[in-house]
């Protein structure tokens, strides 16, 4: 078994990490359930569940450092342990300790560039979370479809153009399409194009407008086999 870094760096080091600690949670809210369940008096004081690099797990005070090493989990679990259904009690400690594992995992990767972080969110997302397996809920992973990767959002005409125009992205990558843009204009509002805004393309004019001028959303363009700007579509009804 391979080690793991103290403060892991890379991908594959913070997914071991975060790995190792989820392996620990998991084990306390199944294999050691009972153990862990006494642990857990409401006499005491606000206690957290820990899950460790080693794969084990600890029921402990927070720590008095401010601001902590590392996030701190969910404080004082064991006050709500008698006050519900055994059962709805470690879900609720399970939802909250897959938020800490997250948290953890993106402290470590804070300096991770966008690529990394989305590859490291990808693996993460390959495991069933905490909760799942608490609450014997089947982890499903989504099935790419055909069409998924080529749909265009608004222009069926040029579905490379439209996907380069309509989906949001950040200002700091590098994206060939933005110089081949850089003078589009919105029809609406004449502002210059931006590749951190939603576009939507005309199918008849063919001319591009910001999402908010034309009071589209992208998620109300997914639904839009051919979009009719506002001025193509009132040349439409008088024709009609």
């Amino acid at each position: 078994m391979s080690s793991i870094s103290s403060n892991p760096k890379t991908v594959e080091e913070i997914f071991k990490d975060y790995s190792s600690r989820r392996s620990g949670i998991v084990r306390a809210l199944t294999h050691d359930v009972d153990e862990f369940y006494n642990l857990c008096d409401p006499e005491k004081e606000n206690l957290c569940l820990y899950g460790h690099q080693n794969e084990t797990w600890e029921v402990n005070l927070p720590a008095e450092e401010v601001p902590p090493e590392l996030p701190e989990p969910a404080l004082g679990i064991n006050f709500a342990r008698d006050g519900m259904n055994r059962r709805d009690w470690l879900s609720l400690v399970a939802v909250h300790s897959d938020c800490w594992l997250l948290s953890v995992a993106f402290f470590f990767g804070t300096r991770l560039n966008q690529n990394e972080r989305k590859r490291l969110f990808s693996m993460i997302n390959e495991l069933p979370t905490a909760f799942e397996i608490v609450a014997e809920r089947k982890h499903v992973k989504e099935k790419p479809t055909a069409d998924s990767g080529s749909k265009s959002r608004g222009s069926t005409k040029k579905s490379s153009d439209s996907q380069a125009k309509s989906t949001p992205k950040l200002a700091d990558e590098s994206y060939p399409e933005e110089e081949e843009h850089g003078e589009t204009l919105c029809g609406s509002c004449g502002g210059n194009y931006s590749a951190d805004e939603f576009w939507i393309g005309c199918d008849i004019c063919e001319r591009w407008f910001h999402g908010k001028c034309v009071k589209i959303t992208p998620a109300k363009a997914e639904s839009i086999k051919q979009y009719k700007c506002p001025s193509c579509s009132l040349k439409r009804s008088r024709v009609q």
